[in-house]
């Protein structure tokens, strides 16, 4: 057992297990994410999609499906600037941590509360409709308890800090310093093991979740349609039809057919007398 000082004055004993977890853990997740990433899509790339079920239920799709996702973009937004960005840089800039703090629980908890409505809505829709249900697969269904719990664990930890008040932990002190360690291939151990269990629990749900994703539906993502946001518009014109032999005038009526009705062309015993005739 060793001990280390994640702050002057407050020392906290490593384990085995924290080596593992915080260690080494990461970085298995890593390489499954991203070899498993390249196996689904060089061996399986028919299977690389969500698999639609609109065709089948489309009323509380409309409503669960951009909740979940718009959610989960907000959720993956708030990731990103609690953990990557030093609370001395926001500091530095004339932030407070009492207005970080407020800020990241008033928009956590909508979007963590938004995510977790749709999923619950599309996990409802799944279930409660007969072709939908039939199609799920029993990885479907694994994927969905994960990620379930990923983002109810997210949320205990959220709204855990709301009750705690300004004696809560704060995570920027913890687990963001040991996260941007990983980067630069030095685990901050210590840092980590500070931190709570429930933060425990919910960074290894979400590591757990993050090593079955090339594996399951999510793997979509990685392949999400962003360009269409950004390609240009598509303009269809629509062009004379001309008569065989026959050439356009110069405001293109000349000697141009009429477009075409729309309908059943007449196919009979009356065709074939005409042409007898």
């Amino acid at each position: 057992m060793l001990t280390f000082e994640t702050r002057p004055g407050a020392a906290v004993e490593l384990t085995a297990l924290d080596i593992v977890l915080w260690g080494v853990l990461p970085y298995v997740m890593v390489v499954v994410l991203v070899g498993g990433s390249i196996w689904r899509y060089k061996y399986d790339q028919f299977g690389w999609t969500t698999r639609s079920s609109q065709l089948y239920e489309s009323r509380l799709l409309r409503i669960a499906s951009p909740l979940f996702h718009f959610g989960l973009l907000a959720v993956i937004a708030g990731h990103f600037f609690g953990l990557v960005i030093p609370m001395a840089w926001t500091q530095a800039v004339g932030m407070s941590q009492e207005f970080y703090h407020f800020n990241a629980l008033l928009v956590g908890g909508i979007a963590g509360v938004g995510t977790l409505g749709g999923i619950l809505l599309l996990i409802y829709r799944r279930r409660t409709t007969g072709p939908v249900f039939m199609a799920t697969t029993k990885n479907d269904k694994f994927m969905y308890v994960v990620l379930t719990a990923a983002i109810l664990f997210g949320l205990w930890t959220t709204l855990a800090s709301v009750f705690e008040g300004e004696h809560g932990h704060n995570y920027r002190e913890t687990v963001a310093p040991w996260f941007r360690s990983l980067f630069i291939f030095q685990p901050d151990l210590a840092a980590m093991a500070a931190a709570p269990f429930s933060f425990h629990l919910h960074t290894l749900v979400g590591m757990a979740l993050f090593m079955i994703w090339p594996f399951t539906r999510l793997v979509h993502a990685f392949t999400a349609p962003l360009h269409y946001l950004f390609r240009p518009y598509i303009v269809y014109r629509s062009r004379d039809r001309i008569r065989p032999g026959g050439k356009a005038g110069g405001d293109g009526s000349r000697n141009a057919t009429p477009p075409a009705r729309r309908g059943w062309s007449a196919v009979g015993t009356r065709d074939r007398d005409t042409r007898n005739q």
